[in-house]
């Protein structure tokens, strides 16, 4: 996994797809949605170590170009 978009296929998977028109905002609503599936066990630790920290840096990166 190496993408966002990796990460949305990932969640697609689930029957999770998440558009608020708001990307900070999709980014966060995606990171809550892996936290929920690892908790009950749907994904490896693996898999969601990666995706979470894919979503995190692209956060960080949104928002640190919005307050630039």
């Amino acid at each position: 996994m190496e993408t966002v978009y990796d990460v949305m296929q990932l969640l697609k998977h689930f029957g999770t797809f998440v558009y608020t028109k708001n990307r900070v905002g999709d980014l966060q609503l995606m990171e809550i949605d892996l936290v929920e599936l690892y908790k009950g066990g749907l994904i490896e630790a693996q898999d969601f170590q990666s995706a979470r920290h894919i979503l995190r840096t692209e956060t960080k990166k949104l928002e640190s170009r919005r307050y630039s």
